[in-house]
C-alpha cells in the first residue's frame, strides 16, 4: 500500500481546514487510512496530508468526482494547488 503526500492552498484557515470532518469522510470512503495534517508555520495557507492509500487508481478517479469537488469547497482547498507525491 502506497504512502502519499499531497499539499496545496487553503483559503479559510487552517483552524478550519484542521477541524473539518470531510477530509476523513472523503478519504475513508475509499478506503483510505492513516491520514496525518500538517501546516506550514511560516505560511498557514499552505497545508499537507501524508496518507495510505490501498488503490491509487480509485482515489485517482475519485478526486474527479463531484464529491472531491465538494469536499475541498468545503474545506477551502484551492484545487489548481493539489500535488500528490507517491512514495517510491
Amino acid at each position: 500500500m502506497p504512502t502519499i503526500v499531497a499539499h496545496h492552498k487553503i483559503t479559510k484557515g487552517a483552524e478550519h481546514w484542521l477541524n473539518s470532518p470531510k477530509r476523513q469522510e472523503f478519504f475513508g470512503a475509499i478506503g483510505i487510512t492513516n491520514i496525518r495534517t500538517f501546516v506550514d508555520p511560516q505560511d498557514p495557507t499552505r497545508v499537507a496530508l501524508i496518507m495510505d492509500v490501498p488503490d491509487m487508481n480509485a482515489m485517482a478517479e475519485a478526486m474527479q468526482s463531484d464529491a472531491a469537488a465538494e469536499a475541498m469547497e468545503a474545506d477551502g482547498v484551492v484545487p489548481e494547488s493539489v500535488v500528490i507525491l507517491v512514495e517510491s
